[in-house]
């Protein structure tokens, strides 16, 4: 590890470069089971560029980063670096040549520490034989130092929360000094503090002429951060162009083939509240003892109601979804009441007989089994009421699943497609569509629209609407996107430090004012936060 911020990727200096293409892919196509993924697409990469490739969920944007970072072997077209071409049969040969991939699927072991996944399989040794913990140890800190994350090395991944391991992931991909750095969502769980520290990470990086591709579906930060973009749709390149010749408008068209315009619904006024939240507290075992993640949170929500949580990442903005539901771990303080009635909630199958249903932050591990069918997933929680005898009623089970198969407008082939063959987007109205058949009164959405494109962002923003304003269901929605809980929500409650700083209306809300009550304690918010 040298003292530079990064060391600049070797062979790939600016110096007579910037503008050298060390990437080319033309002609790609591939296919899975007999459906085109890609046709004949093609894509540049230059020396010292951000190139963001956009497009809708299963626009075949991921399919093409894993050809080029040797994930998939099988394809047709050709691809050249720095003018030699290349098949790469698998991943370490495409790290060989350079090339490091960021998956928007985490790609961590949970049993490890942070130190062992970032150097995972390339450990050093003592003796060539032995690895050493210690030299591992100090590599890790070393390099989490330089990147301004602050995570012990030792520290078990399978702890962390979601964004804390995408911080893993992508020290573990610079760790790798690559030349070609593939960034699939990388900010799809940070926070806007992470965030602004990632796309200083990214600049950086560009400057020593690393080559990044940068998928997101968050246009403001690819206006913000790209060089050039790329756009595929329905598995073809669609457009490529400088940002300085675009606007959002126009990538968005190019996106989805129409113009998307996400409006607000009218503001819920205040009625009576379905569910009391009085001074909430969690606290959670540490090594050093017990540590306190919430306290003294309180808040009313009412029928109809859509309130957002907001704060930075380590807030305790899902805290307060778990306590509520049920599953938080450690120990849980204070009073929830429904329709003023005081209610003891220890289990999530306490929450759902009392009409309580949590959309989790991570559908992939804990709201989709995804080698299961569309209708196993959306009758699980209701398995036990729609069987006769202790016999699953697959009719009934059929039934529920094509009704949420309508009414969420889940694009599949049939409800037995299985779930983890869906895009993201419909991967989350399956979980959505799951929760909603057991009739809740009251929604949690934890990140609904984490990792999903704009297309589908509009869907599920039109579909909690809907919900909240025409079948009266209460909602909470935590959200690391600002943008998207200014749209939602009918009141802001945020959060810093564990503790509720504040409560903004709609028409009082602002990014200035989220901003100065979601910094942390000593920071910004000082005396403006009531």
């Amino acid at each position: 590890m040298t003292g530079e911020p990064f060391p600049a990727a070797p062979g790939n200096s600016n110096a007579g470069g910037k503008h050298r293409p060390v990437l080319v892919a033309s002609g790609i196509s591939k296919q899975f089971g007999g459906i085109a993924a890609l046709t004949d697409v093609g894509f540049e990469l230059r020396a010292g560029e951000v190139h963001a490739l956009m497009g809708e969920n299963g626009a075949g944007k991921s399919t093409l980063m894993k050809i080029l970072s040797g994930v998939y072997a099988a394809y047709d077209g050709e691809i050249a670096v720095d003018g030699r071409p290349v098949h790469f049969a698998n991943v370490r040969q495409a790290e060989a040549e350079g090339i490091a991939i960021i998956h928007q699927e985490l790609n961590l072991v949970p049993e490890l520490s942070v130190a062992d996944n970032i150097f995972l399989g390339r450990e050093p040794r003592v003796a060539g034989l032995i690895i050493d913990r210690k030299a591992s140890r100090a590599a890790a800190q070393d390099l989490l130092a330089r990147l301004g994350i602050q995570l012990d090395p030792d520290a078990r991944v399978g702890g962390l929360r979601v964004g804390e391991q995408q911080l893993v992931e992508i020290a573990k991909a610079l760790s790798l000094s690559a030349r070609i750095l593939i960034m699939d969502e990388p900010t799809s769980a940070l926070s806007p503090a992470e965030c602004e520290r990632l796309f200083k990470i990214v600049r950086q990086l560009a400057a020593g002429g690393v080559a990044i591709v940068y998928i997101s579906h968050r246009i403001d930060e690819v206006m913000h951060l790209a060089d050039r973009v790329t756009v595929f749709r329905d598995g073809r390149h669609v457009l490529t162009r400088d940002i300085a010749d675009l606007d959002e408008d126009r990538i968005i068209a190019a996106m989805v083939g129409r113009n998307l315009l996400a409006t607000a619904g009218a503001e819920q006024s205040p009625g009576k509240a379905v569910l009391s939240v009085k001074e909430l507290t969690l606290s959670k075992p540490h090594r050093r003892g017990w540590r306190e993640v919430l306290r003294g949170v309180s808040f009313d929500l009412s029928q109809g109601e859509i309130l957002g949580i907001g704060g930075l990442l380590g807030s305790g903005r899902t805290e307060i979804l778990e306590s509520i539901f049920g599953s938080a771990i450690g120990t849980v303080g204070g009073e929830i009441r429904l329709l003023g009635e005081a209610v003891d909630i220890r289990s999530p199958l306490d929450a759902r007989r009392l009409g309580i249903a949590l959309v989790t932050e991570d559908r992939k591990s804990q709201g989709l089994h995804l080698q299961s069918s569309i209708t196993d997933n959306v009758a699980l929680p209701l398995v036990g009421r729609l069987s006769r005898f202790g016999i699953r009623s697959f009719p009934a089970e059929g039934e529920l699943a094509r009704q949420a198969v309508d009414t969420l407008g889940i694009r599949c082939s049939g409800t037995s497609q299985l779930a983890g063959t869906l895009s993201g987007g419909n991967q989350q109205k399956v979980v959505i569509g799951k929760w909603l058949a057991t009739r809740p009164r009251i929604l949690l959405l934890d990140e609904p629209t984490r990792g999903i494109d704009v297309g589908a962002k509009r869907e599920i923003y039109d579909l909690v609407f809907r919900l909240a304003r025409e079948e009266g269901l209460a909602i909470v929605v935590v959200s690391s996107e600002l943008p998207e809980l200014l749209l939602l929500s009918d009141r802001i409650l945020v959060m810093a430090e564990g503790r509720q700083t504040g409560t903004m209306s709609r028409a009082e809300a602002s990014e200035e004012r989220f901003m100065q009550l979601a910094a942390p304690y000593g920071g910004i918010r000082g005396k403006t936060a009531a």
